[in-house]
């Protein structure tokens, strides 16, 4: 702006010249013209302050400065609380908008909350077979923590619901219910039927615990089963040493314990995997009476006088060879002496047993899998028809992805002891019930449907 403004003095002397510029036909309009150019708000706040050297200025142009600011500061503040009001006025308007659509979601003479504080979903599966359908729901157990509604399990985030989000409404569950032909309470929620019995006791693999079948406790817990997993000697939140177990019976000793506690009439579902099918096995041949059904997750099935170890002595040498990687054996009394328990390589735990898990899961395995014990893992086990094989066997069948137990293990022990029914797991590792969590929740809920077997 600089040389393109001129300063006009509130007095100047009469015999002063004109500028040179009248004579090329440009007066002084030509600078009142300018400053028309620029804003209005640049000119009341510019040209008040504008001053001129060598220009004599009175008290009179003084004073009038002063109410120029003066009425420059008055219309400022007039405009901003002109804004001001504006904006309250805005924010009024999207207020009672917001108001009108609070109210429009919610039903007249209703005391219930409005739907805007969380969101909330039902997860709907793929409509289930007729043995499925009739598994998902919730009956009475013990230890069975608070339902989600109609047995389904309840999605949740902190994410503000939309005015465009549509609100689920109870009596869309019993249509959606309906439709699938699933078994409905006089309480509106669904339940399980057919069951030969609601209890399921877990049991964990080498070097596990029952930590490791928190996902499964959760979903089973949420259709209405009352779920046990059992810390095996040396094993999860059990303080003995690993190094100091030598026998079978002493490993599954918690185990057997819980089943002295049943009433006489009582069943379970007895679910294993890994090393604990040989412990499931254990108690098999001594409570046939207190399992309704056996269930081998990646198991260990072993025959009559065949040990842990000379089953995975089966194995082709490839594996075996990934296996001794793996697993590091531990020499508590001394290397003349057998080993006294098997170590993992931490390092090695991701590709050999989670492959296909969260990465959660496997943090918390790699920080509670503790030793197998040596002892119980050479030790033949001795098994006979009459109770052994009276109780009702199913084996769930990991794939590819398995390199603890491969598909070529699992299926030798299928062959060599056949069980009534052989369920397939696609996509999952070694540990299912971490990279597979909901289809093992659907198998092992399938199996609980099964009707008992008529007696001959």
């Amino acid at each position: 702006m600089g040389n393109s403004l001129r300063c006009i003095s509130q007095e100047q002397d009469p015999n002063q010249k004109k500028p040179s510029s009248v004579v090329n036909g440009n007066s002084s309009e030509k600078h009142v013209r300018r400053l028309s150019l620029i804003p209005s708000f640049r000119r009341r706040t510019l040209l008040p302050s504008l001053s001129c050297s060598g220009s004599s200025t009175s008290s009179t142009s003084k004073k009038g400065g002063i109410k120029t600011k003066k009425k420059i500061r008055e219309r400022h503040h007039q405009e901003q609380h002109h804004h001001d009001h504006e904006k309250d006025s805005l924010i009024q308007d999207q207020t009672l908008a917001a108001t009108n659509i609070l109210f429009s979601q919610t039903p007249r003479n209703s005391n219930s909350a409005p739907p805007f504080r969380r969101s909330t979903s039902v997860v709907y599966t793929q409509p289930p077979t007729a043995a499925v359908a009739a598994s998902v729901g919730s009956v009475s157990g013990a230890l069975t923590p608070k339902k989600s509604t109609y047995g389904y399990v309840r999605s949740s985030s902190n994410r503000q619901r939309s005015s465009t989000d549509p609100v689920l409404k109870p009596n869309q569950l019993l249509d959606k219910a309906s439709k699938f032909n699933l078994p409905i309470s006089h309480n509106n929620e669904l339940k399980v039927e057919g069951a030969e019995t609601k209890r399921f006791v877990l049991v964990h693999g080498g070097g596990f615990g029952a930590w490791c079948w928190y996902k499964t406790i959760t979903l089973l817990e949420k259709h209405g089963f009352q779920v046990d997993a059992v810390d095996l000697t040396g094993s999860g939140v059990s303080s003995f040493d690993t190094n100091n177990i030598t026998s079978l019976a002493q490993y599954v000793k918690p185990l057997l314990h819980f089943f002295d506690t049943l009433k006489p009439t009582e069943k379970v579902i007895l679910v294993g995997h890994d090393f604990g099918g040989a412990c499931m096995s254990y108690a098999m041949e001594m409570y046939p009476s207190k399992i309704a059904k056996a269930i081998f997750i990646s198991a260990a099935m072993l025959a009559n006088a065949q040990s842990t170890l000379d089953l995975f002595n089966q194995q082709p040498d490839s594996n075996y060879d990934l296996m001794e990687q793996v697993h590091l054996f531990l020499y508590a009394n001394g290397k003349k002496n057998p080993p006294t328990a098997v170590d993992f390589d931490r390092s090695l735990l991701r590709d050999f047993f989670f492959n296909q898990s969260p990465p959660k899961d496997v943090a918390l395995a790699s920080v509670s899998m503790r030793p197998i014990p040596f002892a119980p893992v050479v030790e033949k086990l001795h098994v006979s028809e009459k109770n052994y094989g009276s109780i009702r066997r199913f084996y769930i069948k990991t794939m590819e992805d398995d390199y603890a137990v491969p598909v070529s293990l699992q299926d030798a022990m299928i062959k060599s002891n056949p069980p009534e029914q052989v369920f397939h797991l696609k996509g999952s590792d070694h540990a299912p019930f971490f990279s597979r969590p909901q289809s093992l929740n659907r198998i092992l809920v399938e199996i609980s449907q099964l009707p008992p077997k008529k007696s001959s």
